[in-house]
């Protein structure tokens, strides 16, 4: 959709819905895209922002953003050097792609939507190539009935005769998600079956700048006929969430949140405290014990994050 630029000077509102680099894409309220740059070197925007923007003089074919509104939600991944960095704002829900090869890794699973937990984002459950008749599917579908068990929405799926592409629609349908999960789950063929434009977006959004060729942070998006939006960035498709303080792991995980209302101690980290009810729990099977490993394995990376007589420990920066 095109319409004439807002007069010089004059700045609005906009999200941003394609980032490459220091160029992005800016809708405006009325669905008009405007080709954008980054005003200033210590900005750092993401797919998803709500943003002021405008154009400096008469007659510029780009706008500048001057700045970020306050974002409701932030999904953050860790970077090479264990830190957090933003990836998508705003986001609404993530969904979770995993399908019978390759086989799934559970606790990779626990950790995504811990992360979700944490960063207060909805969060679903998709097996992709459910058509794929294994051993594998079975025992996927089997394991899917745990997640079911804690209020996660889960559904199967399949982009070969499209089998459940309709539920997943109706799922993603008034929120603004983004697709996470092992490579080789079928994440692409998910979002092309869902926004057949979303290919041709993506090469032309790569194609607009030799910085936008040559990135590897690419983000857009997707409005999804019939309502919602997916968003499609490379760095959140395998991503690692980053680590709150110890203390907050837990919040992570529905079932010991909720055991955890009986401990002894407040500050109980449920590893060896006496009168722990989450250690009981796993004992009596209502915390499930794969899901307790994936909580005290998340547990023991804090503390290796934190121990300041490890290489690079106790650098990292507060959690909230």
């Amino acid at each position: 959709m095109t319409a004439p630029p807002p007069a010089a000077g004059e700045r609005q509102v906009g999200r941003v819905v394609a980032s490459h680099g220091r160029q992005l894409d800016v809708e405006d309220a009325n669905g008009v895209r405007h080709p954008s740059r980054l005003h200033g070197r210590q900005l750092r925007v993401v797919c998803g922002d709500q943003v002021h923007f405008g154009y400096a003089s008469a007659g510029d074919t780009q706008a500048n953003v001057y700045d970020i509104l306050p974002r409701r939600r932030l999904l953050e991944r860790l970077n090479g050097r264990g830190l957090p960095e933003p990836v998508v704002a705003n986001l609404t829900q993530l969904v979770v792609v995993i399908a019978p090869e390759p086989r799934p890794d559970w606790e990779v699973v626990d950790r995504y939507l811990a992360g979700a937990e944490w960063a207060s984002i909805a969060a679903l459950i998709v097996l992709n190539k459910s058509d794929i008749d294994t051993d594998a599917t079975r025992a996927a579908g089997a394991q899917l009935g745990t997640y079911a068990a804690l209020g996660y929405p889960v559904l199967a799926c399949s982009t070969r005769g499209a089998p459940g592409i309709d539920a997943l629609r109706l799922q993603l349908k008034d929120a603004t998600s983004v697709l996470v999960g092992q490579s080789g789950t079928g994440k692409s063929s998910l979002l092309n079956t869902i926004v057949p434009e979303a290919r041709a977006v993506t090469q032309e959004i790569s194609a607009a700048t030799d910085e936008g060729r040559h990135t590897t942070t690419t983000a857009a998006l997707h409005d999804i006929e019939g309502g919602g939006a997916l968003v499609d960035s490379p760095g959140v498709r395998d991503y690692a969430p980053p680590l709150p303080l110890a203390r907050q792991i837990g919040e992570g995980f529905r079932e010991i949140t909720a055991a955890a209302a009986g401990c002894r101690f407040a500050d109980c980290l449920h590893r060896t405290e006496p009168g722990c009810q989450v250690r009981a729990a796993a004992a009596a099977g209502t915390v499930t014990a794969r899901r307790y490993q994936s909580y005290l394995r998340l547990l023991t990376l804090v503390d290796r994050f934190d121990d300041p007589s490890r290489p690079g420990g106790g650098s990292r920066p507060p959690r909230r």
